[in-house]
């Protein structure tokens, strides 16, 4: 089957775009309610020069596109620790040119934002929030490199298909602040 097939989806213009995007199928592939899951970047050219043998295990031959980035998960991602309290702690070594994260969230159409109701914790914000008729369960996998690149892809679970993933540099501009905060040490 060709590249201009109506079937498949279009090919990513950079690098990064198409490691946010082998997240993203790598994400749908373990299906929906899924914990957060972190990845390291790395240059697949210097991560083959530097590492064979995980270069190898990877699967990342001499076909492998120079300029390439390979999305390295790391370990689990604590449930029991908010976000923001997670990323503040990592540091990254200097071989990694990137982070990525992929998370699952519900979201509200901006229409909704006008009847949020006032005075709310995090609790029972989130509450409302899940019982509210507007809401689609999303899953955002945004990506961030050291020079301050960044690209997000969304997807929603009613439209769980690569043909209806959504990507862009600012999609989720909060979260992509914070993986940069990962690279500020």
């Amino acid at each position: 089957m060709s590249n201009d097939s109506p079937a498949s989806p279009p090919p990513a213009a950079t690098p990064l775009t198409r490691a946010v995007l082998e997240i993203d199928t790598y994400a749908a592939g373990l299906g929906w309610d899924q914990p957060a899951r972190l990845f390291a970047l790395v240059d697949t050219g210097r991560l083959r020069a530097e590492e064979p043998e995980l270069a190898e295990r990877l699967g990342l031959g001499e076909e492998a596109a120079a300029g390439t980035l390979t999305p390295v998960e790391q370990e689990e991602v604590p449930a029991d620790v908010p976000l923001d309290e997670f990323l503040a702690t990592i540091g990254w070594p200097d071989a990694v040119a990137g982070c990525a994260l992929t998370i699952e969230r519900l979201m509200l159409p901006p229409s909704a934002e006008a009847s949020v109701p006032e005075d709310l914790d995090e609790a029972a914000l989130a509450a409302w929030v899940a019982k509210h008729p507007g809401r689609q369960e999303v899953r955002m996998t945004v990506a961030v490199l050291r020079d301050g690149d960044r690209e997000s892809a969304l997807r929603l679970r009613e439209k769980d298909s690569e043909l209806d993933v959504l990507t862009g540099a600012d999609l989720v501009p909060g979260l992509a602040q914070a993986l940069e905060a990962t690279f500020a040490a």
